[in-house]
């Protein structure tokens, strides 16, 4: 689960604070674990300074804050606030951002990715699917595995990300899909040829930013026209 962690403090001295922020940025690369930092300055007081860290779970922020750079920056910190700053932890239930980039990286993976047991960073292991073109649904990732593969036997393809909307747990991403013909599919030999479908899928997801559950609608008939499996 995605933790927060939202440092509170008050200080005449911000542009020094900012400094302060770059310099353990710095000294912290390759070490530091945090995904995400903002830092905020209150609109009717200027010496409320709030910054918000992201970091992969509470666990990877707790590693964080024993390195000894993180230490000396702390203290340079409170001596740079009017007060002890204060701190509140943050398990992130939803977020939006996380779960629009994990779809996004899905295509990527479905397309690119050689090892497919990777899938599971981003689906979760009931994974359940959705599609209009089979028979059944697909559950876990074993069957996800085998579609996947079953599209990479027939075609090199690679997804175009046309659009995103994201509401509460679910993610709704239209795509366009672009293949050359390579391989046997669905009985028809290859035949080289370039191809193109357009598509729209919703993804469910849970609390840690994996996909639980997803709906796919595309023009398979378009496809296999193109293909000259039906005419029109």
């Amino acid at each position: 689960m995605t933790f927060v962690q939202i440092i509170d403090c008050k200080t005449s001295r911000v542009d020094d604070l900012n400094r302060l922020m770059d310099q353990w940025v710095e000294q912290t690369k390759g070490k530091r674990t945090a995904t995400h930092s903002i830092v905020g300055k209150d609109r009717s007081d200027a010496s409320h300074v709030v910054e918000i860290v992201e970091f992969p779970s509470y666990d990877v922020a707790m590693r964080n804050s024993q390195l000894p750079e993180t230490d000396r920056i702390f203290r340079e910190m409170v001596a740079l606030c009017d007060e002890m700053p204060t701190f509140t932890d943050l398990d992130v239930v939803r977020d939006e951002a996380l779960y629009k980039a994990n779809a996004r990286r899905l295509y990527e993976m479905i397309a690119s990715e050689k090892e497919l047991a990777l899938l599971d960073e981003v689906l979760a292991e009931g994974y359940h699917d959705h599609d209009p073109t089979n028979p059944q649904d697909v559950y876990g990732m074993d069957a996800v595995r085998r579609e996947v593969e079953m599209w990479r036997g027939g075609f090199d393809f690679s997804f175009t990300i046309d659009d995103q909307v994201a509401e509460g747990d679910r993610v709704c991403t239209r795509w366009t899909w672009n293949a050359t013909h390579t391989g046997d599919f669905m009985g028809l030999q290859p035949t080289g040829m370039e191809v193109s479908m357009t598509g729209m899928t919703i993804h469910r997801f849970r609390e840690d930013g994996k996909m639980v559950e997803g709906w796919w609608q595309y023009d398979m008939l378009g496809l296999m026209g193109q293909l000259g499996a039906v005419e029109g």
